[in-house]
């Protein structure tokens, strides 16, 4: 068996075992370390995605900008509040780099696998260029946002995988967090676009098992904090984010469909 098809399987198992502990309540404080090993998997997953569909030169590229941009702009974060808003991170989420944990690393590489599969199979029939380098970040970084209207409720409110200095108005969570999610991931999917255009790779055959594969992971990942925000009862965190990645991935399937249709 090939190194990505364990990796995904036993992502899948770890993935089943965690939501039935979650969707009763049932995860021991003892074993809270899975849910670090949970986004690691994930993003080790976006990292095989971009390796698998563009080759290793330019997939291992796209990891390695991700991975230190985002621990970058975190680490700025923590130390004076730019982009997110002014927070900490826990000790007990994961090894620390620059005062932010390297699960986050990983995190981001999972959000912007998933979210550029996502934008990209909607703008792929747009026929200009210059109009799918605004369309195709612009969807990116909103499919990003609803992500982090899940996320951030639990990891904070929930999980205390990281503290907010000031309140905010979504559960705590400051307005400003979810532009500087915005900003961030938009600023990565026009680097991705930069990237896989230059080197003439965009309109690659999409390995079609790993396309899917990062779809149902948004769809996964989305769901796993949908399920500890219902049994918290942060119920707009729990439908909000749920509605719109519904929407989204309506829009995504019958674009691709009509584009196999053409």
């Amino acid at each position: 068996m090939k190194t990505e098809e364990f990796t995904y399987r036993l992502f899948i198992f770890w993935y089943v075992i965690g939501i039935i502990l979650l969707s009763f309540d049932l995860l021991p404080p003892w074993l809270e370390w899975a849910n670090a090993v949970f986004l690691i998997l994930a993003g080790i997953l976006g990292g095989i995605y971009f390796i698998v569909q563009y080759g290793s030169p330019l997939g291992w590229s796209a990891i390695v900008v991700i991975f230190v941009f985002t621990i970058g702009a975190e680490s700025l974060g923590v130390e004076y509040g730019l982009f997110f808003g002014d927070y900490y991170y826990e000790p007990d989420f994961g090894v620390h780099l620059l005062n932010v944990p390297l699960t986050i690393g990983f995190a981001w590489l999972m959000v912007m696998a998933t979210t550029h599969v996502i934008a990209k199979g909607v703008v792929q029939s747009i026929p200009y260029r210059s109009l799918v380098l605004l369309v195709y970040p612009l969807l990116g970084a909103i499919a990003a946002v609803i992500m982090d209207l899940a996320i951030d409720p639990v990891a904070y409110q929930v999980k205390q995988y990281w503290v907010w200095m000031s309140d905010g108005g979504y559960y705590g969570v400051p307005f400003s967090n979810f532009v500087g999610w915005f900003i961030i991931s938009f600023i990565l999917h026009v680097f991705l676009f930069l990237l896989f255009h230059l080197k003439h790779v965009w309109n690659n055959k999409s390995i079609k098992p790993w396309e899917f594969r990062m779809v149902l992971l948004y769809a996964q990942i989305i769901i796993m904090f949908v399920v500890i925000a219902l049994t918290a009862k942060l119920w707009m965190a729990a439908f909000l984010p749920l509605i719109l990645m519904a929407k989204l991935l309506v829009i995504y399937f019958l674009t691709r469909g009509a584009q196999k249709n053409d």
